[in-house]
């Protein structure tokens, strides 16, 4: 029998958690996976355009080129070629003696361009970070903190159980004190339970997810809208007509001369990018929003070995679009954080095969079948317990 008792003491001493004191959870994560890839993708292509563009521009020398009068010098065709890139204006033939004016400002403005859209995408990361993620990190230390100071707690109960049981002269008060402290509950500690339920009906974070996204939704739809009335009218322009009569060579320049847009290939290349890109982030954005309108029963089911942890059991949850939806996907984004959360894994697994001889419902029944209780339960209880829950 005392070596029965010390196999169990080991046993249990071995399920129980480290404590984890200093500085805590520093890999804590606040954005999730597919958020994160997000941010990256929106704020991070525009910048690398950007730079393709800015090279493009220090390596070939003048975006554009135009075809000056063989009479001209070389600063003079420098000038020309200055000259009409400082205006960017394509002067189309009109009504004989007039002509209509195009701007191609957004060759020009394309590097700027995508400047101010990465600057833009990143706005829906600056409102998570300062609305969000203060409180946000509260809870998920909080929760994480309880999750496996509760395992703990069941562990240490069984370990006392265990030693009471050792130590007791009569089984049968044992045995009593013990059924009458399930009945009564006493071995529920339904603090975090409660906790979960308040965030329930809390929508702060679940608000500032949904305003992050739809923002993302509505900034990628007015880039749609920019390249398509902006750069789309001039995608498909490699020469435009430009007027320098003016100034210096006012009398000895013709009145239109034909310039060529040296930079119109990464122009193309940028446009039909950035709308590539964007279209594929568009339905990994919306996938991000329908998670919300669903629970995820996989991780309760495994916390609900926990006492008192029986949201799931119980049918306390509702419409799944509150803040305890956000903080269970980030808990399961913070999974290798949760130390109680393999073992109660394993626990979850072996339950299915105990639960035919014995009746099962949290950490606490399930190590005193490991530790040896139950087998050494008196057979008159036994039937009595099994009477009163049929």
């Amino acid at each position: 029998m005392s070596l029965a008792h010390t196999a169990a003491e080991y046993m249990l001493s071995d399920a129980l958690l480290p404590d984890r004191r200093g500085p805590r959870l520093k890999g804590l994560r606040l954005e999730l996976p597919l958020d994160r890839m997000v941010k990256f993708v929106a704020v991070g292509f525009p910048l690398l355009l950007m730079s393709l563009a800015f090279a493009q521009e220090f390596s070939s020398g003048s975006p554009i080129s135009c075809f000056s009068p063989s009479n001209f010098s070389v600063r003079q065709a420098a000038y020309v070629d200055s000259s009409c890139w400082d205006s960017l204006v394509h002067h189309e033939q009109g009504e004989p003696g007039h002509y209509k004016l195009k701007s191609l400002w957004p060759h020009k403005a394309l590097p700027y361009s995508l400047l101010a859209l990465a600057m833009v995408m990143y706005l829906p990361v600056l409102l998570w970070q300062y609305a969000a993620v203060p409180a946000l990190s509260s809870d998920l230390l909080f929760i994480i903190s309880e999750l496996d100071k509760s395992y703990n707690r069941s562990i240490r109960l069984v370990q006392h159980m265990l030693k009471i049981q050792h130590e007791s002269s009569d089984p049968d008060d044992f045995w009593d004190d013990l059924e009458k402290a399930r009945r009564e509950r006493y071995f529920e500690f339904p603090l975090l339970e409660r906790y979960l339920a308040c965030k329930q009906r809390s929508h702060s974070l679940v608000a500032t997810y949904l305003l992050r996204n739809s923002l993302l939704l509505l900034f990628t739809s007015a880039t749609y809208l920019y390249l398509g009335h902006f750069h789309l009218d001039v995608f498909f322009l490699k020469e435009f007509s430009c007027s320098v009569k003016t100034g210096l060579l006012s009398d000895e320049i013709p009145d239109l001369i034909t310039c060529r847009l040296t930079s119109l290939s990464v122009f193309q290349i940028v446009s039909l990018s950035a709308i590539a890109v964007y279209t594929l982030l568009v339905p990994v954005i919306i996938y991000n929003l329908t998670r919300l309108c669903r629970w995820d029963k996989h991780l309760l089911s495994i916390y609900e070995m926990l006492p008192a942890f029986d949201l799931l059991s119980r049918k306390m949850l509702g419409c799944p679009i509150n803040d305890l939806n956000v903080i269970l996907l980030f808990l399961r984004a913070n999974i290798s954080e949760l130390i109680s959360f393999s073992w109660l894994n394993v626990l979850c697994v072996l339950k299915e095969k105990t639960t035919q001889k014995h009746n099962i419902d949290t950490v606490i029944d399930f190590m005193t079948v490991l530790a040896g209780l139950e087998p050494s339960k008196p057979k008159h209880l036994t039937y009595r317990v099994s009477d009163e829950n049929p």
